[in-house]
């Protein structure tokens, strides 16, 4: 009568031995069903000038960030010529706008972007670093005539430019044990990364990570907690390797570039770390991370770049926030 038992227990559990290794989170398959996903998004990308390089610097021509115009008498023709999205909060944006600007909350840059038509994009935000995000998640969805207006609000009048002013005082790196001038470390190829998907369709794919990614909204980090803790992050230091040396980094900070997917340089970012990018202001290493984050990398971009950093650095000039750098071109209040 035993023997019965023990043989109709080991009938029953045969099935739930199946069901549950069918079940397994470590089962390799699955990691080659979602590098598949990976794969096909990938190669959409690269097929269609949607690489990070045709992101930053689109087929036409036109970097993901412009203006603002040289002169007050060109502000009129420059404002005109866009579809202006002005992402800030809504009691931001009642206080002082540009002419013609249309207010809109981050998670709805997509549907609000189908209303520009013919026009090109303009966004705009408190210092052009969300809204090169956005620019950025907008390219890759298809609205390829997206430009942020570079620095943001703070660029464009005095009255608004808090946001830098109070942002690149502190020249935290200056003297900071974790500050380095030695050259960059050789890099190292990792794998790639994984995302999973119900599509097997590179641009359905791409279109469902640029939402999700719109949802999540700006993913940004403080300079002062990756130079506390630089053995925390896979840092990116987006500067020529001149700057790089010249300048000093982030103790450890990696430096690729270029950041592509056709040539495979992709590979030097490590998919299991939490990545930061950092450049000179903030607004490329925006557009880099929201690249970064629809591939299936866990990034961040490091808040106002260089200039957060170390802002009176002897050893640069260009892209360096100052007194001189907000215009006083008109604002609306209502």
């Amino acid at each position: 009568m035993k023997r019965i038992s023990f043989l109709v227990f080991g009938l029953l559990l045969i099935p739930t031995l199946f069901l549950t290794s069918c079940d397994r989170g470590d089962d390799p398959s699955v990691d080659a069903v979602t590098t598949a996903k990976f794969t096909l998004m990938k190669d959409y990308m690269v097929q269609n000038n949607l690489d990070i390089d045709k992101i930053i610097t689109n087929t036409s021509g036109e970097k993901f960030v412009t203006g603002p115009p040289a002169t007050l008498a060109e502000v009129d023709d420059f404002l005109s010529s866009y579809y202006i999205m002005d992402i800030r909060s809504n009691s931001d944006f009642l206080t002082a706008h540009v002419a013609g600007a249309n207010n809109v909350a981050f998670p709805n840059i997509l549907t609000e972007a189908t209303k520009a038509g013919s026009k090109p994009i303009l966004v705009i935000c408190y210092t052009g670093q969300t809204a090169c995000y956005a620019t950025a998640l907008l390219r890759m969805y298809g609205f390829s005539h997206t430009q942020a207006l570079k620095w943001g609000m703070s660029g464009w009048n005095s009255s608004t430019a808090g946001s830098w002013n109070n942002s690149v005082t502190g020249n935290i790196a200056n003297g900071n044990a974790n500050w380095s001038y030695a050259a960059a470390p050789a890099n190292i190829t990792y794998n790639e990364p994984s995302i999973t998907s119900q599509s097997s369709n590179g641009e359905e794919i791409l279109k469902k990570r640029v939402e999700e990614m719109v949802a999540l909204g700006f993913q940004g980090v403080n300079g002062s907690d990756v130079l506390a803790t630089p053995s925390g992050y896979f840092i990116n230091n987006y500067f020529s390797e001149s700057d790089y040396l010249a300048f000093g980094h982030i103790k450890g900070a990696n430096r690729i570039l270029p950041l592509t997917l056709a040539d495979d340089s992709y590979l030097g970012i490590d998919p299991n770390a939490n990545v930061v990018t950092y450049c000179y202001t903030g607004q490329t290493s925006a557009i880099v991370t929201a690249c970064l984050r629809v591939l299936g990398y866990d990034a961040y971009s490091l808040k106002f770049g260089m200039n957060g950093l170390y802002n009176n650095n002897p050893s640069w000039t260009s892209n360096k926030w100052s007194a001189s750098v907000p215009k006083d071109y008109p604002v609306l209040t209502n």
